[in-house]
């Protein structure tokens, strides 16, 4: 049975298996009385057991079935529940979870079982254990033999391409590129990414190999990385990186990786893209066509050669049946309507064209909000990761810590699900490793021994905040300060007229840290910025509040979707620009004598409280044509620092359709995309973030 086809199906369902095993073991952990647990980890061992014999898949079988055996045996009573069994049961479940990374990889599942085999047959025989396999240690055997299996590819692949070649080409290879290729990551590319090379080079296109280094103290490597593929993917394509994008995006390198890059751009745009913190260029090369022959054009080989990228798995999202009976009986409405408007069309009928104009207004409308209701998903699944995580540190680390997690029903879009895991795994492990103190400090500060970490989700309106909090130690001020001024991020004199908030928010600039030893879990501060980016990316914010002694407390605010949102169109000049409702505190209108400058910023009084004032024609470089004598001001939150942003009009709020701005524009500073209004005029999006 060709059961290829099932094979999204398989990945999908058995990472949810495995995420009830890891929430199943958590809770047994706790409460090692209830046997009812085990019956439902017991299920999900099973089941996972049948779904990959049915795949063929031995590997996870026979694991999943000796797991099988040994929650069975705690079943009946035969073995004792302890924390041995406990921590070999999670073991298993790190190696499936690897297990099927590989396949969705697509390379081969099989791994080095023998020594955690023996360590549950042991259990389940109530034998003792004659050597603890750590948990690492089976990481590290499978990381070896994955590393093991790519250099035998590479010297395969270099055995092939040596045999392909001819004598007198041989001989003409210059000694010192054979060296430097000794020197640089190993890397043969097959015959398709030669030829998809090779084309791009004769239709004119620049193609690079860029090694690429993170620095040895950066904590969120994948991300960093992830930083890299976003700049250069604005500039051309990626058609290959070692390791694969996957292994890069998982931190499965130790420093270094290769790119080979197709773009029409010169060499200063790529390094003007690669100028990121923590980041260095250690080599970059433009290759040149390796065979004088036309090759046959292939119109769409840049996308499907680029083997850098991850292997495409369809996502899918699973929609509540009520849901899909709604958008049917929608889009059979909007059928009627159009039908109804063709007649009205031949009978000129204008009463009952505005009749139908209404009807299709609501439909659209209600079409639009199921559509969107279809998108969302819970962020439960992005939560569930956690608990594990922190157990696992927390043990690792000697603390005593309690995961709150509120609000797990909360609905996100589907493409911010998939984006906001790694920066709150970056501030869970944040505040494990520096914001909560070991048990005997907090013992000796009169606090609870157990830590409590709360991870919080919510919906504000059409956004949705998601907090990390903890009640531990806080930011220390005074190291900010110090640490700003040895990293030369401000001045003393800049330092003086900053107030205590704005000097823990620099805490997300590139490259602070306020941590004397850079640990292997974090860094207080150390990525922070690469949060910030990240959020920004998805049109959101990001701040903290801090109390010393007392904890701290990271705020993210979310769009809900970024497909279609609510904005206040306003007028610059001649130009047109939306402005996102979800960062607007109100507009006001003010003449222009009432403009005052406090210390070379404009600004207003407002309500008592002096509004700083940002004129969007300067900053975006609108051409300057009439001055009007009255001016309007849209209000705008940017963390907790509100700002005046001046407009000559205020046209009115209206929903909008936000559209890509492609490679050629994107990335521009302030704008986080375009929309085509009713008129068919554009209209840029402006990104609060990033404008100023």
């Amino acid at each position: 049975m060709d059961v290829s086809q099932y094979l999204d199906l398989f990945l999908e369902e058995s990472m949810e298996h495995l995420q009830a095993l890891n929430t199943g073991l958590l809770n047994l952990e706790n409460n090692p009385e209830r046997l009812d647990i085990v019956d439902e980890i017991f299920r999900s061992a099973h089941t996972l057991k049948g779904m990959s014999a049915t795949m063929g898949y031995d590997s996870i079988t026979q694991l999943t079935h000796k797991m099988e055996n040994l929650l069975g045996k705690i079943k009946e009573n035969v073995i004792d529940l302890n924390q041995e069994v406990i921590n070999a049961l999670f073991q298993g479940v790190d190696v499936v979870e690897n297990m099927l990374t590989r396949i969705r990889e697509g390379e081969s599942p099989d791994l080095d079982l023998k020594d955690l085999m023996e360590k549950l047959t042991a259990l389940e025989e109530n034998k003792p254990v004659q050597k603890s396999v750590a948990q690492s240690e089976v990481k590290k055997k499978n990381k070896a033999k994955n590393k093991q299996e790519k250099q035998a590819k590479v010297e395969k692949e270099a055995e092939e391409n040596v045999n392909e070649e001819k004598p007198e080409e041989a001989e003409d290879n210059n000694q010192k590129e054979a060296e430097n290729q000794v020197e640089d990551i190993k890397i043969q590319l097959n015959k398709n990414e030669k030829n998809v090379i090779n084309e791009a080079i004769a239709k004119g296109y620049h193609v690079w190999k860029i090694q690429i280094s993170v620095a040895p103290e950066c904590v969120m490597k994948g991300v960093r990385a992830f930083m890299v593929f976003r700049n250069l993917e604005n500039l051309g394509e990626v058609i290959k990186s070692v390791p694969s994008a996957q292994d890069i995006e998982d931190e499965k390198f130790d420093r270094d990786f290769v790119l080979f890059f197709v773009t029409q751009k010169e060499q200063k745009e790529l390094e003007a893209a690669l100028s990121i913190s923590e980041i260095s260029v250690k080599n970059m090369e433009e290759l040149k066509s390796e065979k004088k022959e036309a090759v046959k054009p292939v119109l769409n080989k840049f996308v499907s050669a680029s083997s850098g990228k991850k292997q495409t798995v369809h996502q899918t999202v699973r929609v509540d049946i009520g849901r899909l009976n709604k958008l049917m009986n929608l889009v059979g409405e909007l059928v009627i309507n159009k039908t109804r408007l063709e007649q009205i069309y031949l009978s000129n009928d204008l009463r009952g064209l505005n009749e139908t104009i209404e009807q299709i207004n609501r439909i659209t409308t209600d079409l639009q909000m199921v559509v969107q209701n279809v998108r969302m998903v819970s962020i439960e699944q992005v939560f569930n990761r956690f608990p594990r995580m922190v157990r696992d540190l927390s043990q690792e680390m000697g603390k005593d810590v309690e995961l709150i997690l509120e609000g797990k029903d909360t609905e996100l879009d589907r493409t911010v699900i998939d984006e906001i895991g790694d920066p709150l795994v970056h501030l869970i492990r944040n505040s494990l490793d520096h914001g909560l103190e070991s048990p005997e400090e907090r013992k000796a500060l009169h606090k609870n021994v157990r830590g409590v970490l709360k991870l919080s989700a919510r919906h504000e309106g059409n956004r949705v905040t998601i907090c990390v909090e903890d009640d531990g130690r806080g930011i220390n001020i005074e190291a900010v300060k110090k640490k700003a001024l040895e990293k030369n991020i401000v001045t003393s004199a800049q330092l003086e007229t900053m107030d205590e908030q704005s000097i823990v928010n620099l805490i997300f600039e590139p490259g602070f840290s306020t941590a004397s030893v850079v640990t292997d879990v974090s860094g207080r501060g150390v990525g922070l910025d690469v949060v910030k980016s990240k959020i920004h990316a998805l049109s959101g914010q990001v701040f903290v509040e801090t109390k010393k002694g007392q904890g701290s407390r990271f705020i993210i605010k979310l769009p809900l979707t970024l497909a279609i949102i609510q904005a206040l169109l306003v007028k610059v000049q001649k130009e047109i620009f939306a402005i996102p409702l979800a960062n607007i505190d109100e507009t006001t209108s003010l003449e222009t004598d009432k403009i005052k400058n406090v210390h070379g910023q404009s600004a207003i009084l407002l309500r008592g409280k002096v509004l700083p004032l940002i004129y969007i024609q300067k900053i975006l470089d609108v051409p300057d044509e009439d001055e009007a004598a009255e001016l309007n001001v849209v209000v705008v939150q940017k963390g907790e620092q509100k700002i005046g942003l001046v407009v000559e009009e205020l046209i009115g709020q209206q929903e909008i359709v936000i559209s890509s701005l492609g490679k050629l524009l994107s990335g521009l500073p302030g704008i986080a995309g375009a929309s085509i209004l009713g008129d068919g005029k554009v209209s840029l999006i402006l990104d609060i973030g990033t404008l100023f």
